[in-house]
């Protein structure tokens, strides 16, 4: 698809060359509903013109694309934070664009960038979908992108990550040694690529200390906070738990809740420890016990590692990973009662 023309497409739809470039120039001398037409037509085949191809690139954009799963998390605010202060040091704009961790919204994106609208990506991956064509278009319109807290693995570039699997490990294996013997995962999509991670570290821990992995403590829900209250709700009448570990800071957040509600005491019959990035977790009742991300440190240097791409491409034969260490601040919520 992507080897497709402007005139390409002007045949399939049986219009002037002439007329299809107005419709993505947003020319006001175009008929909006032919407009509308070659813009869904372009939309349904995946093309997006090339509009700087006439000057083959040497005009810049001086600007870069922020793609994140969602707004309301306090990681992407300070890793957005963290690309700012280079991004600005460089002399570009950054925009900022909302997945909402819908895949076929993220390759819309990547398809209206990929003209040339932006000189380099920096994205956390939607975390949908094995289907993942739509970045080839950056390739072929000489686009970098890096990616950063959530990848795709098959995508060959750079990825900045905390060190997930081994905190999850060590948060893990703190709960075990505070006296948990069933200790639940919750997980918003497990398939996604913190989500295994995390999972894995998470499992490695049960297995070191002889602790089965119980399917019924693993908790997969969803972002809605009035939906995964009620998952959370019934995971802790059916199967009892007494831990968790929480792979995002919202379902800890609803697991308080919940707790509250259902008469549960944190920590006395219930230990939690979560990822967060939240600069209040001392201020909650209990104070919340966190893996801290790198959050600020990981936009930084996924940032740097963009603008090394566009200073000098390189065509890498596997992707790099490059991996921070997370902060485990252990506080009220799982400390070990006597």
């Amino acid at each position: 698809m992507s080897q497709l023309t402007i005139i390409d497409l002007a045949a399939k739809l049986g219009l002037s060359k002439s007329t299809v470039s107005r419709a993505f120039r947003n020319s006001n001398d175009i008929n909006p509903e032919t407009k509308a037409r070659i813009l869904a037509m372009a939309e349904e085949i995946g093309f997006s013109p090339n509009l700087h191809a006439s000057n083959l690139r040497v005009s810049k954009s001086q600007t870069i694309a922020i793609i994140i799963p969602e707004f309301g998390n306090k990681f992407f605010s300070q890793a957005i934070k963290g690309i700012e202060l280079v991004t600005r040091s460089k002399g570009y704009h950054t925009l900022i664009y909302v997945t909402d961790h819908q895949v076929q919204n993220e390759a819309s994106i990547i398809r209206s960038l990929s003209n040339g609208r932006v000189d380099g990506i920096l994205m956390s991956a939607s975390g949908e979908g094995n289907d993942h064509s739509h970045l080839n278009l950056l390739k072929d319109n000489n686009i970098p992108i890096v990616f950063f807290d959530r990848n795709y693995d098959d995508i060959n570039t750079v990825y900045v990550t905390g060190n997930d699997e081994e905190a999850s490990f060590l948060a893990t294996e703190h709960l075990i040694k505070n006296g948990c013997k069933r200790i639940a995962y919750l997980v918003i999509n497990p398939n996604i690529s913190i989500g295994k991670v995390r999972m894995d570290g998470y499992k490695r821990a049960l297995k070191k200390y002889k602790i089965p992995v119980d399917d019924q403590l693993v908790l997969d829900t969803v972002n809605q906070a009035e939906l995964n209250t009620e998952d959370i709700r019934e995971l802790l009448r059916d199967a009892k738990p007494d831990g968790i570990l929480a792979s995002v800071e919202r379902l800890a957040i609803s697991t308080l809740r919940v707790a509250k509600e259902e008469g549960i005491a944190v920590p006395e019959d219930l230990k939690l420890i979560c990822f967060s990035c939240l600069d209040i977790t001392d201020l909650l009742n209990p104070s919340l016990s966190v893996v801290k991300q790198p959050a600020f440190e990981m936009g930084k240097v996924a940032a740097t590692y963009l603008f090394e791409s566009l200073a000098k491409p390189v065509k890498l034969e596997e992707q790099q990973t490059i991996i921070l260490d997370s902060s485990l601040i252990y506080q009220d919520s799982s400390k070990k009662i006597s």
